[in-house]
C-alpha cells in the first residue's frame, strides 16, 4: 500500500496538482493486484465453443451478459470471448438473406464455426482473411495499472484473469477484470485516505478529461457523436463499430438528451428471436430503444454538468452497470460531452 500523501497546498498550479494526484493514484494501483479486487465467489458464465450461436446469444440475453468467455474442450482451456459485437456482426451478415437462412444458420452453427467464418467474412482491406489473435488475458498476480492498461490499449471492456498456479479444477479462468471493478476498489482506498487528493473536488471544466462537443471550446482525442431518435439503427451500429466506442448519446429533434444506445443493447433483439422478424435497414434507434424498454424497462441515463466535481463523476461510475456519464447543459439537456470509464483511467494513468 502506498504511503499517505500530504495535503496539497491550495496555491498549487493545475498541472502540478494533476501530477501529484496521478502519482498518488499510481501508488495505490501499483501496490495492489487484480486478485485483491475481483470477487472470488461471484457467478461466472462460460459457454462451450460447440454451443449453437442462437442458443448462446439467448443465454447472453437471459443472463444480461454483454460478453462471455468461451471454453474449447479440445484445447482444454478458455480460447476466446463472445461479445455483443459478435451479435451485431452476425446479424448484419444474416440480414442479407435472413428470411431464407438466418434462423437456420444461427440454430445450426456452433460458436467456433461463427468465429472462423467471421475471420473470413470480415477480413483485411485486401479481402484476405485475418488471423485470429491470441486471447488477451492477465494473471491474478498482475498489478492494477497493468490490468487497466491491458483493457485500455486493446480497446476491450473486460479481460479474463488466469490463475498464476493451476489447481485441481482444471479451469484456468479465475474471473473477468473490468475498469469499473478497479475503479470501485480505487474509490474505497481514496475514502480511507482522502488527504492529498484535492483534485477530486475540482470541477470537470477545469480538468482535461472526457470527450467534448466542439461548441464547448474544448478539444478531445475523439469526436463526440450524437444521433437523433429517427436515425436508422444500422447507422448507429456503424458508428459504434467504426469508432470503437461502446455507446452513443441519443437526442431528440431539439438536440436534448433522451437516452444512450450501447452495443450491449442490441442483445434485446435476441429475446423471442426478434432479430429474425425485422429488417435492420428499416428499424430506427427509437424502435430499438422501445424494444429495449419492453424487455428491461426504462432505465436511468446518468448525467452530470461541467460544474460537477471529479468525485461526483467517479461516484456515478462506481454504480454497477454504469460505464459512462453524459455531460449536459442543465436547462436544455444539450449534450456537451461524455466521460467513460476508459476516459477516467486514461486520465488517471497519464
Amino acid at each position: 500500500m502506498s504511503k499517505q500523501m500530504p495535503p496539497e497546498p491550495s496555491s498549487q498550479n493545475p498541472g502540478m496538482q494533476i501530477a501529484v494526484f496521478r502519482h498518488g493514484i499510481s501508488g495505490i494501483l501499483l501496490h495492489n493486484t487484480i486478485y485483491e479486487v475481483v470477487p472470488l465467489s461471484s457467478k461466472l458464465a462460460i459457454l462451450d465453443t460447440q454451443l449453437p450461436v442462437k442458443q448462446a446469444f439467448k443465454i447472453m440475453h437471459d443472463e444480461g451478459l454483454a460478453l462471455v468467455p468461451l471454453w474449447d474442450d479440445h484445447q482444454g482451456t478458455i480460447t476466446g470471448m463472445l461479445t455483443a459485437s459478435d451479435f451485431v456482426l452476425m446479424l448484419r451478415k444474416l440480414q442479407r438473406n435472413i428470411r431464407a437462412l438466418g434462423n437456420e444458420e444461427l440454430e445450426m452453427h456452433p460458436i467456433s464455426a461463427w468465429k472462423e467464418a467471421k475471420l473470413q467474412f470480415y477480413g483485411g482491406p485486401d479481402g484476405a482473411a485475418v488471423q485470429r489473435r491470441p486471447l488477451i488475458h492477465v494473471k491474478d498476480s498482475d498489478n492494477l495499472v497493468d490490468v487497466a492498461l491491458t483493457i485500455i490499449r486493446n480497446e476491450i471492456s473486460s479481460v479474463p484473469i488466469f490463475k498464476s498456479l493451476p489447481d485441481s479444477s482444471g479451469m484456468p479462468l479465475l474471473n473477468l477484470a473490468t475498469l469499473q471493478g478497479i475503479l470501485t476498489f480505487l474509490c474505497s482506498k481514496l475514502q480511507e485516505q482522502p488527504e492529498g487528493y484535492s483534485l477530486l473536488h475540482n470541477q470537470l471544466l477545469n480538468i482535461p478529461i472526457g470527450t467534448w462537443s466542439p461548441h464547448t471550446g474544448r478539444t478531445s482525442n475523439r469526436l463526440l457523436r450524437t444521433l437523433p431518435l429517427s436515425s436508422p439503427l444500422n447507422s448507429c451500429l456503424d458508428l459504434l463499430l467504426q469508432d470503437r466506442v461502446s455507446s452513443i448519446p441519443i437526442v431528440d429533434d431539439n438536440g436534448s438528451l433522451r437516452d444512450v444506445y450501447s452495443l450491449s443493447d442490441i442483445m434485446a433483439l435476441a429475446k423471442n428471436d426478434v432479430y429474425a422478424r425485422i429488417e435492420l435497414e428499416q428499424v430506427t434507434v427509437q424502435n430499438a430503444l422501445d424494444v429495449q424498454y419492453q424487455v428491461q424497462g426504462r432505465r436511468q441515463c446518468h448525467t452530470c454538468l461541467q460544474t460537477s466535481t471529479l468525485l461526483e463523476v467517479l461516484g456515478k461510475l462506481c454504480i454497477p452497470g454504469v460505464r459512462r456519464v453524459v455531460i449536459i447543459e442543465q436547462s436544455t439537456r444539450f449534450v456537451e460531452g461524455i466521460i467513460s470509464l476508459r476516459d477516467i483511467f486514461t486520465f488517471l494513468l497519464g
